[in-house]
């Protein structure tokens, strides 16, 4: 194990102990080594929050809430304020958050600094640290403040939400010019922004992602089990969270905004329940879609699971299958037949499914058959009983007209979804005895 990884470990297993043993842990060490360990960012700190090593300009940190974004530049900025001569820029999206959150926050540099000599004064937007190193507050808004000032150094906050953020980030670049290494650290939740497309692509950038949980050691448990709750496998979820950079597919059926809009907690009474499968066509490739869906008393359907799995034989997949069927206690099952035709039914039948199986083989392309079911969905006649990211991201990826632009080599799982909710809402049994919305 190398030094920063037994660091890091340790630190994390530090940070896990309840309270009071944490607390003997300390006695034993005395106060001078206590208070050495707690200003010691080389002991705390994750491998990934340290500066990446080579050439860059600007180290991009997009990652979930509470991974430590706002501590990791705050350190960054006072490694540079060792510097006698440094001229730093604190760049956040208004002046409001640059003070709160960068300098007076619990994780900001006040914090950080808290056993140096650094003088704080507000009026004039400045600290200066006991050796001569200076750091001046700017706000997003006003880009323009940023045209004169030369920097040797910047940290830039939540940039993915600066309102101005092409005038300012230029301003800034243009004054990062101070010395003879000068670079920016940006600290971000990421949003799909114009800009942030750019910042990712442009030369001298270099990248740490990153997600909430890598941070768990220092987070409260409760909160944890909050927002796993909450928000696991939505949209929401996977950019506040997850640190995802979540793009829309021009000319796709589906947008993330419209599923977003049908997502729900829980399904209501259900009149129908069937599972989808879309099987593969051999072992190794494409994995075998198996999707639950429901119909509501309301007419809507829902979404209730997604049990694919990947790299299965024909055994493999069936028996998932009747997994699923159990689970939901689904009435029948919808699967695609193309690939191996009266094969599929006799392959489920041989690990013990009993119920109704109904065989449908495609005549159109996947994007072509999916149309229909995008169109409930546009209609908000369908609902997520929470978040699916892997066949969210799928549907995404079908473009109308056909062709698809998603993850992986087919979209087998929005396939298996499509299948099912034709059953229930667009086939000729679909919706029997239920009012149509």
């Amino acid at each position: 194990m190398t030094a920063d990884a037994w660091r890091a470990s340790f630190a994390e297993w530090l940070a896990r102990l309840p309270a009071e043993i944490r607390a003997e842990v300390y006695r034993e060490l005395g106060d001078a080594e206590v208070a050495a360990l707690g200003a010691d960012w080389r002991f705390w700190g994750r491998p990934d929050q340290r500066p990446p090593e080579g050439e860059w300009s600007t180290w991009l940190i997009m990652a979930g809430r509470g991974w430590g974004k706002t501590r990791t530049g705050a350190e960054w900025v006072r490694l540079r304020a060792r510097d006698p001569e440094a001229r730093i820029a604190l760049v956040g999206a208004t002046l409001g958050e640059a003070r709160s959150v960068m300098v007076e926050g619990e994780s900001g540099l006040l914090a950080v600094c808290a056993g140096e000599r650094v003088r704080f004064e507000p009026s004039v937007r400045r600290l200066t640290w006991g050796n001569g190193a200076k750091a001046f507050l700017y706000s997003a808004e006003e880009g323009e403040a940023l045209r004169g000032p030369e920097h040797c150094a910047a940290w830039c906050d939540e940039i993915a939400k600066w309102k101005d953020a092409e005038r300012a980030w230029m301003n800034l670049r243009m004054g990062l010019r101070k010395g003879d290494d000068p670079r920016a650290v940006a600290t971000t939740t990421p949003r799909p922004t114009q800009f942030m497309r750019r910042l990712l692509a442009e030369p001298g950038v270099v990248t740490t992602r990153g997600r909430t949980f890598d941070n768990r050691a220092h987070l409260p448990p409760a909160f944890l089990a909050a927002v796993t709750a909450e928000y696991s496998g939505t949209r929401l979820g996977r950019q506040e969270l997850d640190g995802e950079l979540i793009e829309e597919v021009e000319g796709a059926l589906w947008s993330r905004a419209t599923i977003e809009q049908g997502r729900v907690r829980r399904a209501p009474e259900l009149c129908r329940v069937v599972v989808a499968v879309d099987p593969p066509a051999g072992i190794g490739g494409d994995a075998c879609g198996i999707v639950a869906v429901g119909l509501g008393a309301d007419g809507r359907g829902y979404v209730l699971g997604d049990r694919s799995v990947h790299g299965l034989g024909p055994e493999g997949w069936a028996s998932a299958v009747a997994k699923a069927v159990a689970e939901f206690e689904a009435d029948r099952v919808v699967a695609e037949v193309n690939n191996g035709g009266a094969m599929v039914e006799s392959v489920l039948r041989a690990v013990g499914l009993e119920l109704a199986v109904t065989s449908v083989r495609a005549s159109r392309g996947k994007s072509a058959r999916a149309e229909p079911v995008a169109g409930l969905y546009a209609a908000g006649r369908v609902r997520h009983v929470g978040g699916f990211a892997e066949m969210e991201d799928e549907m995404c990826g079908l473009l109308a007209g056909g062709g698809y632009a998603g993850p992986g080599r087919s979209p087998d799982r929005a396939d298996a979804l499509v299948w099912g909710l034709t059953e229930l809402m667009l086939g000729k049994t679909a919706r029997p005895g239920v009012r149509v919305l």
